[in-house]
C-alpha cells in the first residue's frame, strides 16, 4: 500500500523535508504519483527511505553519546574553571561595591551628626537670645513704669500749678459795655 510523504514522515517522526530529500534521490522507477499529482511512496521506496533515515538516527545517537562523554569531561573542566573565575570576579566586584557603600554610609553618618550638632547649637543660641530679649524687655517695662510714675507725678504737679493759675485770673481791661472779661493764663503744655 502506497503512502504519502507526510504519512511516512509522521510514522518515522522526522520532517517532511527529510522524506522529500530522500524521495528525490530515489531512482525514477521507484517514484510514483497519483491522479492528483501527489507523490506516493511504494513499499520498496518506503524500505529504502526507512533504511536511509534510520541509519543516521542510530549513528547520531551513538556518536553523540560517545562524543558527549569526551566533550563532557573536557568541556566540564573548562566550564568549571571559567565559572570559578567568573565567581571570583563577581565576588571581588561585590566586595569593592560594598566597601564603597560602607564609605558612603560613614560619610553620610558624619554629615548627619554634624547637622544635628549644628541644629542643637542653633537651638541653644536661640534660647539664650530669647531669654536675653525677655530680660531686656522686662527691664524696659520696669523703666517705662518708673518713668510713667515719675511722669505722672510731674503731670500732677503741673496740673496743680495750672489749677492755681486758673484761680489767679488776670483782668484784662474792659470792653465797650464796661464789662470786665477774665482771661486765664495760657501755658504751652495745655494746647495738647
Amino acid at each position: 500500500m502506497s503512502k504519502t510523504i507526510r504519512e511516512l514522515a509522521d510514522e518515522l517522526k522526522v520532517s517532511k523535508q527529510t522524506i522529500q530529500y530522500h524521495y528525490q534521490r530515489l531512482p525514477t522507477k521507484n517514484r510514483q504519483k497519483d491522479s492528483q499529482g501527489t507523490n506516493m511512496i511504494s513499499l520498496t521506496a518506503e524500505r529504502i527511505i526507512r533504511d536511509k533515515v534510520a541509519k543516521p538516527l542510530v549513528a547520531n545517537t551513538q556518536q553523540t553519546g560517545s562524543k558527549k562523554v569526551t566533550k563532557t569531561s573536557k568541556e566540564n573542566n573548562e566550564l568549571i574553571a571559567t565559572l570559578r573565575r567568573e565567581i571570583e570576579d563577581l565576588k571581588s566586584q561585590r566586595d569593592k561595591q560594598l566597601a564603597t557603600k560602607d564609605r558612603q554610609i560613614d560619610h553620610l553618618t558624619k554629615l548627619v551628626d554634624q547637622q544635628q550638632q549644628l541644629q542643637l547649637a542653633t537651638v541653644a543660641d536661640n534660647r539664650r537670645l530669647k531669654d536675653h530679649v525677655q530680660k531686656l524687655s522686662g527691664q524696659l517695662t520696669q523703666k517705662t513704669n518708673d518713668n510713667l510714675s515719675t511722669g505722672n507725678d510731674l503731670f500732677n504737679i503741673q496740673d496743680k500749678k495750672s489749677k492755681i493759675a486758673k484761680q489767679k485770673i488776670v483782668k484784662s481791661g474792659s470792653n465797650k459795655d464796661g464789662i470786665h472779661t477774665n482771661r486765664a493764663i495760657k501755658r504751652w503744655w495745655k494746647f495738647w
